[in-house]
């Protein structure tokens, strides 16, 4: 396995933990403590994304060499590898969790390929941490094949994501309770390795704000700026560049979340220590796909109460989060009316990007006054009508907008979304509103002044074919399981084209099955990993 460059900034310029050893204390007045990986017993190559590898410099020789299992199961290391877990607070469910920290996930270190480009490596499930609390550190599997899959899954679905370069078995159990039943059970163990410019969190600078560690939260401000904001760097006053700063993580989170409604993705857990400050999706735990659509839906059983990171409350939620974000660095900001426009700021370009990504998703390039990307009254008429009539008639949102691609209102296409509904009575129920929607849709259409061909292509660039879907993730687990990884293979070469038809991948286009509909693991999940 050939050498990779290391430049640790975030080790090297930060303030660290002065003690050492993985026994749990709190950490104050430092990012980070420093922390060697755990080896495991049998560390085996389970799967590995050719596309992460080349960001990094790495090949299908590499991957498939014993030493990259053992350095990516965290049995080996490299040399410039500085391994850390880092320090970081968070609202968790909407209530202040003080101090957390990465529990499981250990940094190796940062990357620099031949690009230039900066690249974290982190172990998750590498063992215990001075931030594990009562847990080992390890993760199972079923989590770490799920992450893995929906890291590059989102990516080449266009979704601003973290990355994953591999999935190593451990050759040892892990013991969970999956379902918080009282029934634990022992399962097979993995470590993803996963990859970003940075892991820094929300989380990362409430933790010294509740502790009234100004001088740490400062520096960690300027040092993130410097290093991942880097076109920020020509604003030579400090004020306006920490100002500027908090208006780019808004803007950048509300893209991302407006990805998310695009594509049905629901996070799941979408506490502050679980929001990238670069806008990226991270840490997919609990998470899951909108199969029939449904705004109130939450695939975590922890939330299936409340309900309160469901589908349709992300967008709120996001900006909720980024209100506690604000208020953490505000000692450092003194500037209350600049982080309120910040805030202002976050609406705007997300109700923006929401509007320009239905439009394309139904096929629209104008608004009915016929500017391009304007809001259109009439167009959120009818978008919200046509969600309304979705939930009430129970169809499946992937299939619904990939069969509208093929809507020719000038052809008699009887059957065409008959196999979007989950239940025939509904189906039965809906067909008049249906029907009555897509006559407005044909109008509206007409207006366009399209050709049908074109606009179907236009639509299929934006509305996938293939989702991971968690019964086809659990599919895929339950197989390697038993050591057969040919579905995660199969399943994975599907997910690397989402918008694109590919021969015999008919069985991972269909809609959720009945059989699914509330088998563990397909329909809700716990945050058990």
């Amino acid at each position: 396995m050939r050498e990779l460059k290391f430049d640790n900034r975030f080790v090297h310029e930060l303030p660290g933990d002065p003690e050492s050893g993985r026994h749990v204390r709190p950490v104050h007045e430092a990012c980070y403590s420093r922390v060697d990986p755990l080896p495991v017993r049998a560390p085996a190559l389970l799967a590995w994304s050719r596309e992460v590898g080349e960001l990094l410099g790495l090949d299908e020789a590499d991957a498939r060499s014993r030493e990259f299992a053992e350095v990516f199961a965290g049995n080996r290391l490299l040399p410039g590898m500085e391994p850390y877990a880092a320090c970081y607070g968070g609202h968790q469910f909407g209530n202040w969790a003080g101090q957390l920290g990465d529990g499981r996930a250990i940094t190796l270190g940062e990357v620099i390929n031949r690009r230039g480009e900066r690249w974290e490596l982190q172990l998750k499930g590498a063992g215990p941490t001075p931030y594990s609390r009562h847990a080992d550190g390890r993760a199972v599997l079923r989590s770490s094949l799920r992450e893995f899959l929906c890291s590059e899954a989102m990516h080449h679905l266009g979704v601003p994501t973290t990355r994953a370069l591999s999935l190593v078995g451990t050759g040892e159990e892990v013991v969970r309770d999956m379902l918080y039943d009282g029934h634990p059970r022992p399962e097979p163990g993995a470590v993803v390795c996963r990859v970003a410019p940075s892991f820094i969190r929300f989380g990362s600078f409430e933790i010294f704000a509740s502790r009234g560690e100004e001088s740490v939260l400062e520096h960690l401000i300027d040092f993130t700026i410097a290093r991942d904001f880097r076109e920020l760097a020509g604003e030579t006053d400090p004020a306006l560049r920490r100002v500027r700063w908090f208006e780019e993580v808004c803007r950048r989170t509300a893209v991302m979340v407006a990805h998310w409604m695009r594509v049905g993705f629901v996070h799941g857990v979408m506490n502050t220590d679980n929001m990238s400050i670069l806008g990226l999706t991270i840490d997919y735990g609990p998470y899951g796909w909108i199969d029939d659509f449904d705004p109130d839906w939450t695939p975590n059983t922890t939330d299936a109460f409340h309900r309160r990171y469901r589908f349709g409350e992300q967008p709120r939620i996001a900006h909720w989060n980024l209100w506690q974000l604000a208020n953490a660095i505000y000692p450092v900001v003194r500037d209350v009316d600049a982080l309120e426009r910040g805030l202002a700021l976050y609406a705007e370009v997300y109700e923006a990007e929401h509007r320009r990504l239905m439009r394309e998703k139904l096929g629209l390039t104008r608004s009915v006054d016929g500017n391009e990307g304007g809001a259109g009254g009439a167009d959120e008429a009818l978008l919200g009508d046509l969600h309304r009539l979705l939930r009430e008639g129970e169809m499946d949102m992937t299939l619904f907008f990939r069969r509208l691609a093929a809507f020719d209102p000038a052809a008699v296409q009887p059957g065409l979304f008959d196999d979007v509904f989950y239940d025939a009575a509904r189906r039965e129920a809906s067909a008049g509103e249906l029907e009555r929607w897509l006559q407005r849709y044909a109008a509206r259409l007409e207006g366009e002044g399209v050709a049908q061909a074109l606009r179907s292509e236009r639509m299929n660039r934006v509305n996938p074919l293939y989702v991971p879907r968690n019964y086809l993730a659990q599919q895929a687990i339950d197989a390697a399981e038993t050591g057969d990884l040919s579905v995660l293979e199969r399943w994975l070469e599907v997910l690397r084209h989402p918008y694109t038809e590919q021969p015999d991948g008919e069985r991972f286009a269909g809609k959720r099955p009945d059989w699914a509909r509330d088998k563990p693991g397909c329909s809700m999940l716990s945050c058990s990993s």
